[in-house]
């Protein structure tokens, strides 16, 4: 396994692009109200992107029409945005997007209760986030790649909630998708070692009650099998000798 170590210059270009995608999301979740379709946010998050000069890293790629991957309670990933889809009262909402600026891309997810929301829903989100600050913490030189997904399978099961272990994080940079792969879980090898100038993706994805998924009809939207609620957080991460450096934070 290749893993790519970024220059200088590339990380800068990734960093100004992060800047952009961490808006976006911002600006996206915080309108995720009762009432607003994911249409909406999905027009209002590719406006914000090229008025930046940048491009929506989603939209075409492998042929996926929109600039979001929005989901929806049952949704784990990959959700298409749709005018009839209408954010309700006690929805967990999920906003997934990329940002291609200057050749190269970052990638993130942020998950949000809309109103008021089950014990279930709040407790899936609070892991979530705990689960993805455990993992960045260990995102420095000299970590093996699999501690993050380890760190995460622990938090995530401790909890009693699955692991959709199909889907995991991966590397960024030229490409939306580069080596080397983050599990979500320990698979028993620790992996390559972190270095200097690597950019991940770190993700967790996980539902309240299983580890099994299904495609929709669309051929897109993957579903929890046992319509179970699901989330994914995810920001793209620089490493550097001082460790962690989240590129799409707020």
């Amino acid at each position: 396994m290749s893993i790519p170590i970024k220059s200088e210059k590339e990380i800068k270009k990734m960093q100004e692009g992060g800047k952009i995608l961490a808006e976006v999301l911002e600006t996206v979740i915080t309108e995720a109200k009762p009432g607003i379709s994911t249409y909406e946010l999905d027009e209002l998050a590719e406006k914000i992107i090229i008025n930046h000069g940048a491009k929506p890293g989603f939209k075409g790629y492998q042929g996926f029409p929109n600039t979001l991957c929005t989901a929806i309670d049952k949704v784990i990933v990959h959700g298409i945005p749709s005018k009839n889809q209408i954010l309700q009262e006690g929805d967990l909402f999920t906003v997934d997007c990329g940002v291609l600026y200057k050749g190269f891309y970052t990638d993130a997810a942020r998950s949000k209760g809309i109103g008021k929301i089950s014990k279930e829903k709040e407790r899936l989100l609070k892991t979530a986030n705990i689960a993805l600050e455990k993992a960045t913490n260990l995102a420095k030189p000299g970590t093996h790649i699999n501690e993050i997904g380890k760190i995460i399978q622990t938090t995530v099961e401790e909890e009693g909630f699955h692991i959709i272990k199909d889907l995991t994080g991966h590397g960024v940079g030229r490409n939306l998708h580069e080596d080397p792969t983050i599990l979500n879980f320990w698979e028993g090898n620790p992996g390559p070692i972190l270095k200097e100038g690597m950019t991940i993706a770190i993700e967790p994805i996980f539902s309240a009650g299983t580890s099994e998924m299904k495609t929709a009809n669309d051929g897109w939207t993957l579903v929890t099998d046992d319509n179970s609620s699901a989330i994914q957080v995810e920001n793209t991460v620089l490493i550097t000798q001082n460790g962690p450096e989240v590129l799409t934070k707020t």
